[in-house]
Formats: structure tokens, sequence, C-alpha cells
């Protein structure tokens, strides 16, 4: 028995705004990102491989707000953050402000597996994968004209461009079950167009974007991060499964529309429980988002269908 999720981003474009072959783009780079997901757990592998390959998938995708296609600083610069959490022994890995990583993903989980630390940050967290033979690329590498754009406009003081329905828009995250009934979650990011001072979001956060435990859940997030980190979504979840004996999907909406909406927060998450259960809930427009489950038809979606 498997059971996976992805997600890239929830506050998706309005309907209006997504043309057809935008559309059909967007579903492609979530069908490739799910099936490398599905493939390893068929294959009988671990979960921790499922979701950081799916990850990857979509941190390679410039449609996403991760790896190629984050958005940009305000001092026009790409500064990435990413974790990976296993459920199976509470480990997890993170990294922050990384700028010459093609895969922040890949280097979260180094952390968690090949260092006493849980969370590294910018040029620390880049010495570190240096030791650990990452490749770097050069800056240009994660470039969009299309999020390059969309930073000018706001320099531009265009109200009509939200920063945070931008940066909602693409972060990315899986959770899978294995055959084994492990469970692990893993989150990336571009972070929030414009952003100063080193701001960092919720997804690189334990407990708040990612969380993974066996005894309850995996979930990983995607929306306003200050209202995350805030309210520590991920881990409220998880927590409501292990002491409340609450079934994931009313853990799910609890949160998701009561806990975020009264301190306005807007955003999704994708959760897996250790039974194989899926919840995939946002309180946006919509989010783009896919799962599968043993035996059953993949599904791919992104308003709310």
């Amino acid at each position: 028995m498997y059971a996976i999720a992805i997600h890239g981003g929830a506050g998706t474009l309005p309907r209006r705004e997504l043309s057809t072959g935008m559309e059909h783009e967007y579903r492609s780079g979530l069908s490739e990102a799910l099936s490398a997901g599905i493939r390893v757990l068929e294959a009988g592998g671990d979960c921790i491989d499922a979701v950081t390959q799916a990850v990857m998938l979509l941190e390679n995708c410039p449609l996403f707000n991760a790896g190629r296609g984050s958005v940009f600083t305000y001092d026009g610069h790409n500064e990435l953050d990413a974790a990976i959490m296993n459920g199976a022994n509470l480990a997890a890995g993170a990294v922050c402000a990384l700028r010459r990583i093609a895969n922040p993903i890949a280097l979260a989980r180094r952390v968690m597996e090949k260092s006493d630390f849980v969370m590294l940050n910018g040029a620390g967290a880049e010495e570190f994968a240096r030791t650990q033979g990452f490749e770097f690329v050069a800056p240009d590498y994660f470039y969009s004209q299309e999020r390059w754009n969309q930073l000018q406009r706001i320099l531009e003081g265009d109200r009509a461009l939200s920063p945070l329905t931008i940066s909602h828009i693409g972060t990315v995250g899986a959770v899978a079950l294995d055959c084994r009934g492990n469970l692990a979650s893993a989150t990336s990011t571009g972070g929030m167009t414009g952003k100063r001072y080193g701001r960092i979001g919720d997804s690189p956060i334990i407990g708040a974007g990612t969380f993974a435990d066996n005894r309850s859940c995996a979930v990983s997030a995607t929306g306003h991060g200050e209202k995350f980190i805030c309210a520590s979504v991920a881990h409220d979840i998880a927590a409501r499964l292990r002491y409340g004996r609450c079934k994931l999907e009313q853990a799910v909406r609890d949160v998701i529309h009561g806990e975020l909406p009264a301190i306005r927060g807007e955003g999704g998450v994708i959760a897996v429980d250790a039974h194989g259960a899926i919840s995939m809930q946002f309180n946006t427009e919509g989010m783009f988002r896919a799962c599968a489950r043993d035996g059953e038809e993949p599904l791919v979606a992104i308003y709310a269908e």
C-alpha cells in the first residue's frame, strides 16, 4: 500500500487568466513529478526517495516558484529554501537563502542525513554543499523573464500585483506513505517576490510548512508563510490526529478553513496519514495539486474540482 500527493502552490491564477495551453503545461509538470514519485513507491522504494524525486522534478520546472523559475528578491537575487522530514525517526533537514544550488531539496536531505544539524542558512549552507560535492550553478540558471517582470512591476508600485499572491503560485511539495508504513514530507520554494532583510517563510520551518510523523501524518504547506509559521500549521494538523484522534480530512479542514482564516492566512496543504488517506485542501481559488494511491487512478487538479 502506498500513497503520494504533490502540490505546486496555492492561490493559483484566476481561471480567466489561465489559458488552455498554460493549464496543459502546469498539468504536465504536475503529472511528471507525480509519476516520478509513483515509480519509486511502486518499486517498493522508500518514501524519502519518492518525495525527493517528485520535488526535484518540480524544482526543475520553471513554471513553479522553486529552483528554476524562482521569484526575485527586492535586490534582484534568487534565494531558495527547502526542507525534508522523515516520519520514521523525526529526522529533518532544511536549508535557507541558497543562491547557487539547483535542487535545494537534495541539499536539505543531505543536511538531514550527513550533518549534526537541522537547518543551515545562506553561505554556511552552501559551504556545507561544497564539502558534500554538490555542483554550483550560475545565478542566471534560476532566471525567468516572467518572474523578473513581476519584480519590476512591484518595484514600480503596481498595486494590482500582490507579492503575496505571486509567491503562492509555485511553492512545491510532496508527501508520501511507502509500503513499509513510513511517511515523509518535502517542501521547496523561492519565497516571496520582492522579499528583503533575509526573509524566510514557512517552507523550511519544521512544523510550519513541513512535517512528518509515522504516528500521525505527513504535511507540506503552501501560502502566506508568516501566517503558517504563527499557526504552526503542519504540526497542528499532525497533533490533531495524534492527540485529538481526529481524522485527517477533518483535521486539515479545521486548520485550513478555521485557524488560518481567523488570522487572515491564505493557502493550502497536502497531507497523507499512516493509513494512506490523502487530503488536499486550500482556502484560495485553487491549488496546483496531484495525488495517487496504490490501485487507483492518479488525480491532477488546479481549481476546486
